[in-house]
């Protein structure tokens, strides 16, 4: 029997059948899917074959995990030699960000950016709280949104207290699978609560003394949506360390530069200090925004030069 897996709670998860039935199921033994191993076997979007296993407590047991088509992960809190898959099998992604209350800072969006990149998920950037901004917030999103629209990624300005700009991206959710992610406190429960007012998601308001959001989603849910499609819950993420990617790539996940790179003289260049680097003299002439590069060149010195796998 084939299922999808709808929720994680540790050892158990939650899985809906071909039929539309929820069952609770566990795996035996341990799982090692395509040769990576990761903190969770299976995530949140997970395809599965299953077999009862206790008809009256309507439990099952998951023999086999099929083929993702796609996943986003990140490097572990606990382990940074081991990976934590956030969801698999999506069709986007939606990073919810905010620049007060709290702040999401570019590098951040930057790693989320290239860890969907990696896996070919695109991803849309939803700038949540427009009825705090002031000057100085509204001219940083007018230089982020024209920075990231111009290499190709959708950009929203909404706030979920004034309703503006929702319904624009509620109607990109229709009929796809969506990941919802981003800091703690940015509006992603809130949002979600919108979209769908029967399932009332707990949230909280963001902590006065640190300006951080309280955790209010402790694992990923997914949740079928009454227009069409799913959406993915995600616990709020602090930071987003990269997994599996090495400095030699890391270019590669940056839209801008991933053109440029067979220009450049030298085929394993960091786009650094190499001479004849196409990605460098774009930068001069402005054509890679300056804080692209910047954040490329920052990612780039936390990428171990040794992979973890190794």
């Amino acid at each position: 029997m084939k299922a999808i897996i709808y929720k994680s709670t540790g050892s158990w998860y939650v899985a809906k059948t071909e039929e539309g039935d929820i069952v609770q199921a566990r795996i035996k033994g341990k799982f090692k899917i395509d040769g990576i191993t990761s903190t969770n076997p299976i995530a949140v979007g997970d395809e599965v074959e299953i077999e009862m296993e206790n008809d009256l407590e309507q439990t099952v047991m998951i023999t086999n995990i099929s083929e993702r088509r796609n996943y986003i992960n990140r490097q572990s809190p606990h382990n940074k030699h081991q990976h934590h898959i956030i969801a698999s099998n999506l069709d986007q992604s939606l990073l919810f960000a905010t620049l007060k209350e709290p702040r999401t800072s570019q590098g951040f969006i930057d790693r989320f950016l290239i860890a969907s990149e990696a896996y070919h998920i695109p991803s849309i950037i939803v700038f949540n709280k427009a009825d705090v901004y002031r000057k100085k917030e509204m001219e940083l999103f007018a230089e982020w949104s024209a920075m990231y629209e111009a290499i190709g990624y959708k950009v929203f300005l909404i706030s979920m207290q004034t309703s503006e700009g929702v319904d624009e991206v509620k109607a990109l959710l229709k009929n796809k699978t969506t990941l919802i992610s981003g800091h703690s406190g940015v509006g992603k429960s809130t949002f979600i609560n919108a979209v769908m007012p029967d399932l009332d998601l707990r949230t909280e308001e963001v902590s006065g003394w640190s300006g951080k959001g309280m955790h209010t989603t402790t694992f990923a849910e997914m949740f079928d949506l009454p227009f069409g499609g799913r959406i993915i819950d995600t616990p709020g993420v602090k930071e987003f360390g990269l997994f599996d990617i090495d400095r030699q790539e890391l270019s590669h996940y940056f839209p801008e530069m991933r053109q440029l790179i067979g220009q450049c003289q030298f085929n394993n260049c960091l786009h650094l200090e190499e001479p004849g680097c196409a990605v460098k003299a774009a930068v001069v002439k402005e054509e890679i925004h300056p804080l692209r590069y910047i954040s490329y060149c920052g990612i780039l010195a936390t990428i171990d030069t040794k992979k973890h796998w190794e």
